[in-house]
């Protein structure tokens, strides 16, 4: 019996790779301290793992950027518009990879950056492959290579891990019509092999495959296209040739088994943290020679592992298969946790007793190795002694009184229909908001924040230390809100926003004004790039003592005559983008945390303010990865929104925002949440998005997103002007809006002021040009 991990966070435990990132793109450090700080954090990872206890140690698992996008590189998969930075004799690998995800705007090159989604149903994004049809493929990287043999120079055996050609191809989207990209396939696997030859002639042991798009509901194409890859890369073992893992998680695979035992791999991972009944019908049909890595940590979430329950189902395994046929490992790759729970030093943050429940990813590898030694010396003393102690804190947190608010249970049971509906449909709410906000065609507004600078994260953290008061610290506050009230009157804004200075997060400010949250100083999870969260830890019943965001919202309204927005996270993504107790429903909990927000509608309402947005940000990307469980979760999540959002006035414009995602899929429960206005990614996609809204005929209004801001490239006015021009080609121009695709925290103010003066002067030109045929006032 071995133990097996599938990844390790990429980003060191206090973001070492975020600050070398934004150093190296700032200019304030060069190529080879970039390549050094890489080295640094892979070798800790590699070392640490080999000292925890883990046989099979991942190499090829780090990425500067994103781990698609490196296989993009690695397969050759470089769109046209990159090609003339390749003729830069100092253009560099990883210039190549940041340009791709960037974009680049210098030395008289401007190119978008690729486009960019969420991967599954985590908030992490990746870089979208593109393909064209005949597109051909040639190895263009080493990467997986320089790290196996970087590895084994430190005297570590690492198992090298790719994303699988299928998953890989699925993943991407065409660039042109009349071809499937599926069809790639044949040309994209001799990469592959002879990445295979070569692990071969280095005497790499085991090379794991992710083909996590196995785990889903696939058709007959992707079933074939499963076949065939894996006949192709099982015709290149030899002997001493590396043995193949093929690792699917987020899903189960029972339904596959036909298809698994045609595959014949040396050994499959499947996930039994989602999917634990997955294993009884797998066992007795797997190849006889087949090994199985069963995930029982579970590594999207940081609760302590049960381990009786887990070795449950070792013991199940054990009992099928025998000890040498099977590999204890996480259920995921760890990239979706923090790195090491030894680095949560502030009791105030995070209380003792809370953190006595967790693990991160340091603890969930020793958990493995503890389930393993438990597994084949249950009798041992000290073993005994090390699993009372860890189950004494599962029993611990079931009971804990931290967990249960009855008030909380009383309101719940109290909901009725009427509770989760507007009092009148959108189009006499539209007219009653028509009249109140006369606001004009293409109205301009932001998602939300502005840029956080140094200076404000330097008075924060002098809060935060004590070394200035309450006072000193919001009167500075005020004087950023007033500045960029002032600005966004200037530029011509038509609804503006109060840049949300105060908060360092929009899910963690919300947690840390509510119970049922505990925070934490270094629970850093890569979001994308050098973007980092810090997901709250949701660990009892949730409520709102005050109100949390009326005092800015009613300084920033007072400063000037046009609407101000109040801003706030909805319950879905508050969900989604915080660590959420596994003791009951996910649906009771997002309930819990309409009903806060619900009381804060309510109370900006009464200081006046007459726009409110709600951000479900994440509303897609929670969405089940099999259909048969998509219902159920749409509904509990509409109806969540809607008991936060129903108890406005008609003349109260609720908008929300979400980012990207694919929308076509829930089109219908995106009307269903009878928001006002909602605004969505789109430049990334070139307005591809709004063909869903068009095709649905949506009846309320819609911001696309006119340019994008996870890039520090600045849009012309010419570019957001034919995005525009898309849109009204569309939809009826009355119906849209004109915002970035989300919010602007983490650019800087001087591409932010350029970006947004273009945004706001082709608004104003596309107004002036359609005044005379559409309505003019709105």
């Amino acid at each position: 019996m071995k133990t097996n991990n599938l990844g390790y966070p990429r980003i060191g435990v206090k973001r070492e790779l975020k600050k070398t990132l934004e150093d190296y793109w700032s200019g304030q450090c060069g190529h080879e301290d970039l390549l050094l700080a890489g080295s640094s954090l892979r070798r800790h990872n590699w070392q640490l793992q080999q000292s925890v206890g883990i046989d099979l140690i991942p190499s090829n698992d780090f990425s500067f950027y994103d781990h698609v996008l490196d296989m993009s590189l690695l397969v050759g998969n470089i769109p046209e518009r990159y090609l003339p930075l390749l003729e830069k004799l100092s253009f560099q690998e990883a210039d190549l990879l940041f340009a791709m995800a960037r974009g680049y705007q210098k030395d008289g090159h401007d190119i978008t950056a690729m486009e960019m989604t969420k991967w599954f149903d985590t908030n992490y994004h990746y870089i979208v492959p593109e393909f064209r049809k005949g597109q051909k493929f040639r190895r263009f990287s080493d990467k997986p290579l320089r790290e196996y043999r970087e590895a084994k120079e430190l005297g570590i055996e690492t198992k090298p891990v790719l994303l699988g050609p299928v998953s890989y191809l699925l993943l991407g989207k065409e660039k042109e019509p009349g071809f499937h990209r599926l069809e790639l396939l044949e040309d994209l696997l001799p990469v592959y092999v002879s990445l295979l030859e070569e692990f071969s002639a280095l005497g790499v042991s085991w090379v794991e495959f992710d083909e996590p798009y196995l785990a889903l509901d696939i058709d007959h194409d992707s079933y074939a296209a499963f076949v065939q890859a894996y006949q192709v890369l099982k015709a290149t073992h030899k002997t001493g040739a590396p043995r193949i893992l093929l690792a699917t998680y987020f899903e189960g695979v029972a339904d596959k088994i036909e298809l698994l035992r045609t595959l014949q791999m040396d050994a499959l991972h499947i996930d039994l943290v989602r999917r634990p009944e997955q294993l009884g019908e797998l066992l007795p049909n797997l190849p006889e020679t087949m090994l199985l890595s069963l995930g029982v940590v579970d590594g999207r979430n940081i609760w302590k592992n049960d381990l009786d329950h887990s070795l449950r189902l070792i013991g199940q395994a054990k009992d099928a298969l025998g000890e040498e046929r099977i590999l204890i490992a996480p259920s995921c790759s760890l990239l979706h946790v923090p790195c090491d729970l030894a680095a949560e030093t502030d009791s105030k943050k995070l209380p003792g007793q809370v953190k006595n429940w967790l693990a991160f990813a340091q603890q969930k590898l020793e958990e493995v190795v503890l389930l393993r030694q438990l597994a084949s010396a249950p009798q041992d003393p000290e073993l005994a002694r090390k699993r009372q102690e860890h189950q004494r804190h599962i029993a611990e947190r079931k009971n804990s009184t931290l967990i249960h608010n009855p008030k909380v249970k009383e309101r719940l049971a109290q909901l009725s229909p009427q509770d989760f509906a507007r009092k009148k449909p959108f189009a006499q709410r539209e007219q009653a908001q028509v009249e109140k906000l006369r606001l004009p065609l293409f109205p301009t507004t932001t998602i939300g924040s502005f840029p956080q600078t140094a200076e404000i994260r330097r008075v924060r953290a002098q809060f935060n230390k004590g070394e200035i008061g309450q006072e000193e610290y919001e009167n500075f506050l005020r004087k950023e809100i007033e500045r960029v009230i002032h600005w966004q009157e200037n530029l011509g804004f038509d609804v503006l926003v109060h840049g949300e200075f105060e908060r360092t997060d929009m899910v963690e400010y919300f947690a840390s004004l509510l119970q049922g949250f505990a925070l934490t100083k270094n629970g850093w999870v890569q979001s994308y790039g050098s973007r980092c969260v810090k997901p709250p830890i949701i660990y009892g019943d949730v409520a709102r003592p005050q109100p949390m965001t009326v005092s800015w919202a009613k300084f920033a309204q007072s400063l000037t005559k046009k609407p101000v927005k109040g801003m706030l996270t909805g319950p879905v993504t508050m969900l989604q983008w915080s660590f959420v107790r596994d003791d009951q429903p996910r649906s009771e909990t997002a309930f819990q945390i309409a009903l806060a927000i619900r009381d804060e509608v309510r109370d900006l309402e009464e200081a006046g303010i007459s726009i409110i947005q709600i951000d479900e940000a994440a509303i897609r990307e929670g969405l089940p990865l099999r259909k048969k469980d998509q219902p159920h979760y749409l509904d509990w999540a509409v109806r969540s929104f809607r008991l936060a959002s129903a108890g406005a006035k008609d003349e109260t414009q609720i908008h929300t925002h979400m980012c990207y995602s694919e929308f076509n899929e829930i089109i219908e429960q995106i009307a269903a949440l009878d928001a006002d206005v909602v605004t969505i990614e789109c430049s990334r996609s070139q307005m591809e998005l709004l063909d869903a809204f068009r095709d649905f005929h949506y009846p309320a209004q819609i911001g696309p997103g006119v340019y994008d801001i996870h890039s520090p490239r600045v849009p012309t006015e010419q570019e957001i002007t034919a995005l525009l021009e898309k849109a009204v080609q569309l939809l009826p121009a009355r119906q849209l809006w004109v915002n970035p695709d989300c919010g602007l925290k983490t650019r800087n103010w001087p591409e932010t002021e350029k970006a947004l003066s273009v945004m706001v002067r082709a608004a104003q030109k596309m107004r002036a040009r359609l005044a005379g045929t559409e309505q003019a006032m709105r």
